[in-house]
């Protein structure tokens, strides 16, 4: 078997011995493995090359979003322009007030007793009416009084005739003295009977007019101008002589007075307006402090320092034509203690505080800056400073994200703020250079940081 497959081999070869033999790899139509193992890794190279190139794209793309989100991220964070509201420094006179709590006190106040016995037969006043003095307000049972005025009456009479008859007869006694025609005892008895008679006469003219003034005293009368209370007694009622029961009370309403105490260090000053004849105005206000009620006059100081408080009360008159006040009233006082002049004032609502200081923000060139300011008297709104001139441009409101050296828009502006004036409305708070938030205050010259 072997050897019949290699003699053709043979054969083959010896017929054509003249044409030149090729390579195996040229006349193959397939390659050898070591040439298909060639092609293979040609094309993973081609491939890890691709995959590299397109995974650096990728990683440049992403490159290129991270720059974009960072820069979009420092546009966002960058300060924008914050609206503001602003209002202007000024120069102003400034009131200086003493302010305390005061109750309001009726310069009179009546309650009215019985000073005979009686019943009640008439009553003329409504509860809450304003009466004059004069005015009918009860009456009480007269005839028993009456009945003793004529008794009173009779028994003058009758005393008035002896009188007369003893005089009568001193004049006898005196023409027969002079002619020797009796003794001198006789006429001295005479004449200190005619005395006897005259005490007996005004004994009785003083029970008679005590007589009539019971029955006066059985129609009581307002004895002041006021307004009269609730009803105590009604149609009817005994009441007893000098009793200490109320039968009705009147309160004097127009004028009123209101008393308050204020701390004895400002007694110098307000003895000096006083003597110097000046008028001291004193307001009352509402437990608010924001509306107020009536306005009058210093009336009075009291006496003596109280060693308790180291105040000394002080008197103060009001017309109260309104009836604005009413007795027992708590309000507050407000004195008006001097007047300074030529204070550099702003808007309450732009004073900032923090822990440290009051401050106000100053918009120059479309920019809020922090200037730390000394506050003092305040007065409708307005606070007297230091520490910025008049003139100056300050922020009113719109401190939530106000900042210093931040830029600002004012109303009416869309884009950069420039600097500019008008009176703002009250703010808030605000975040002070510092990161301490503070808020203003436009009824005190100083108050407590914000929290």
């Amino acid at each position: 078997m072997p050897d019949k497959i290699a003699q053709p081999a043979t054969e083959t070869s010896s017929v054509a011995p003249d044409k030149p033999q090729r390579s195996p790899s040229a006349t193959s139509p397939y390659s050898s493995p070591k040439q298909q193992k060639g092609k293979k890794a040609k094309g993973w190279v081609w491939l890890i090359v691709l995959i590299v190139v397109a995974a650096a794209g990728y990683f440049m793309y992403k490159q290129y979003q991270a720059m974009q989100a960072a820069d979009q991220a420092r546009q966002n964070n960058r300060p924008r322009a914050v609206p503001v509201t602003v209002g202007q420094a000024q120069k102003s006179d400034m009131n200086v007030y003493v302010e305390a709590l005061g109750t309001v006190t009726p310069i009179y106040t009546d309650s009215i007793t019985s000073r005979v016995q009686g019943a009640i037969t008439n009553i003329y006043y409504r509860e809450g009416q304003m009466v004059k003095k004069g005015d009918p307000l009860i009456d009480i049972d007269p005839r028993p009084y009456q009945a003793t005025v004529t008794q009173m009456e009779g028994q003058l009479a009758k005393d008035q005739a002896v009188l007369a008859e003893s005089q009568i007869d001193l004049e006898r006694y005196q023409t027969a003295y002079s002619r020797n025609a009796i003794a001198k005892q006789q006429l001295d008895d005479q004449t200190q009977l005619v005395a006897q008679n005259v005490g007996t006469v005004k004994n009785d003219q003083g029970q008679l007019d005590n007589a009539r003034l019971n029955v006066l005293y059985c129609h009581i009368v307002s004895p002041i101008d006021g307004r009269v209370g609730l009803r105590l007694v009604d149609l009817g009622n005994i009441v007893q002589a000098n009793s200490t029961t109320t039968l009705v009370v009147i309160t004097q309403l127009q004028p009123i007075t209101v008393i308050f105490s204020v701390d004895q260090g400002y007694l110098t000053q307000i003895q000096q307006q006083v003597r110097q004849g000046h008028t001291m105005s004193v307001a009352a206000l509402d437990r608010t402090q924001e509306t107020q009620i009536a306005n009058g006059q210093l009336l009075t100081t009291d006496n003596e320092i109280d060693p308790t408080t180291d105040t000394v009360k002080l008197r103060a008159s009001f017309p109260n034509s309104d009836g604005a006040l009413f007795p027992n009233e708590f309000v507050n006082a407000r004195l008006l203690l001097n007047t300074e002049k030529n204070d550099t004032v702003v808007p309450s609502a732009a004073i900032q505080r923090n822990a440290q200081n009051a401050f106000v923000y100053v918009i120059n060139n479309g920019t809020a800056t922090v200037h730390n300011v000394t506050t003092g008297t305040a007065d409708n709104n307005l606070t007297a400073v230091q520490g910025i001139n008049p003139g100056d441009t300050i922020a009113t409101a719109g401190f939530d994200k106000l900042q210093d050296g931040i830029e600002v828009t004012l109303p009416g502006q869309n884009g950069g703020g420039r600097q500019g004036g008008g009176r703002g409305n009250r703010g808030g708070g605000s975040t002070a250079a510092n990161g301490t938030s503070g808020g203003g205050n436009g009824k005190s010259s100083s108050g407590d940081p914000a929290q």
